[in-house]
């Protein structure tokens, strides 16, 4: 009985300092809920609302998007963001989950958009894409200095593809049966054009 009562003090003497390890200092928090309120305002003006300038003051200078086999500059990343507002004018991206810690920012998101305008390589489709993604950011003196994203590009083209199926077959039964008529055409210029013999 003795063991037992020892191991459950120790046991509920450890409680109070996990706890204690778990929670964050009050300065850290508040710099950790800024940095969400930053990353929130990512979705919410610049994809959600198409307010492009509110970059300028939330993005640093020096900000680096790590692609995957590139990095982008600042220039270049919201580039590619201008491109998806004006092929999906119906852009909605919706934060799923944030978490911070530190100085990253963690955003598992939802797409959701209409490609009814010609932007980002495409032409318009009418199509509706909706894919999730995550995003890690690294936010320093309130400014967003590197990026981390992934998502399934793949899924997006599935998508597309699924939608304009009917479309695409049409396309193709069009272009077999002009490659056809054109080897027909050239095929009977080339019977013409043979000596006759008698």
């Amino acid at each position: 009985m003795r063991k037992i009562s020892l191991l459950l003090f120790v046991a509920l003497a450890a409680v109070p300092a996990a706890l204690a390890a778990d929670s964050a200092p009050p300065d850290r928090a508040s710099q950790e809920a800024k940095n969400k309120a930053i990353a929130a305002r990512v979705f919410e003006e610049i994809f959600n609302q198409g307010k492009f300038q509110v970059a300028d003051e939330i993005y640093a200078s020096d900000f680096v998007n790590h692609g995957l086999h590139k990095n982008f500059d600042l220039q270049a990343d919201q580039a590619a963001v201008h491109a998806e507002k004006k092929a999906f004018p119906d852009l909605k991206m919706t934060v799923d989950v944030m978490v911070a810690e530190h100085d990253l920012v963690t955003v598992v998101w939802t797409f959701r958009g209409t490609n009814t305008a010609a932007g980002y390589g495409l032409p318009p489709t009418g199509a509706g894409i909706e894919l999730r993604g995550i995003t890690v950011w690294r936010i320093v003196d309130g400014k967003i200095r590197e990026e981390w994203t992934s998502f399934d590009d793949m899924q997006a083209a599935g998508q597309l593809v699924t939608q304009l199926k009917w479309q695409l077959l049409g396309l193709l039964a069009a272009a077999v049966i002009l490659v056809w008529i054109f080897c027909r055409v050239i095929l009977r210029l080339r019977l013409t054009r043979l000596p006759k013999t008698a």
